[in-house]
């Protein structure tokens, strides 16, 4: 298969397996308007503050799998195209931002981003966990743990000599902290939503 016609098929399945969106379903399932309480986003981090730590750690663990499921399963089928895995997963995380079937308004992009990072180099991905668990412990935002994320695995691609992985990695990196910018606002303003608050349920839908 010429790379032509598989880069588009690598593509699509990877935005097609990232526009799934359990947030979205769960929140119809519930009665509960995702968009308009907590952050507005419909993704891990808001239907945990929405509708309690089960359903948040399903929809984490759904969007985490869709980006592990891209670079594998598109790893699978075109084993030898150039950087297949890394744009397999890149597609998986613009497909959760912008799913077309929710008029290109999906979630922020996190969890499937750590889920292609698992696929593309789990020894580094489960250190930056470590990390992750870490900063949000101490800084009791999660945003923190994202954008520590989003720049440092480019920059760890970057300097083992992985240079078109990393570009393709900055290009969902670029987009995340774009679309976490209001979070970052926030923070600076004391008013971004805590971790430890939205676990115990203070802002939860009845």
């Amino acid at each position: 298969m010429s790379l032509t016609v598989a880069y588009p098929l690598i593509v699509l399945i990877g935005y097609l397996l990232g526009s799934l969106n359990l947030a979205m379903l769960f929140a119809k399932l519930k009665g509960v308007d995702i968009r308009a309480g907590g952050s507005g986003n419909p993704g891990t981090s808001n239907a945990l503050t929405l509708m309690g730590w089960k359903i948040g750690v399903l929809v984490g663990a759904h969007d985490i799998g869709k980006g592990i499921l891209a670079v594998w399963l598109c790893t699978k089928i075109f084993p030898t195209v150039p950087y297949v895995g890394a744009a397999a997963g890149v597609s998986c995380v613009l497909g959760h931002i912008y799913p077309f079937y929710m008029g290109f308004r999906g979630g922020k992009g996190f969890a499937a981003y750590l889920g292609m990072t698992l696929a593309l180099n789990w020894r580094f991905a489960l250190g930056l966990l470590v990390a992750i668990i870490l900063l949000v412990l101490i800084t009791d935002y999660i945003v923190v743990g994202t954008m520590t994320t989003v720049v440092s695995f480019p920059v760890f691609c970057a300097i083992n000599h992985h240079y078109a992985v990393a570009l393709l990695l900055c290009v969902a990196s670029l987009i995340i902290i774009y679309k976490h910018r209001a979070n970052l606002i926030r923070i600076a303003n004391g008013t971004e939503i805590k971790v430890l608050a939205s676990a115990k349920g203070k802002y939860r839908v009845k």
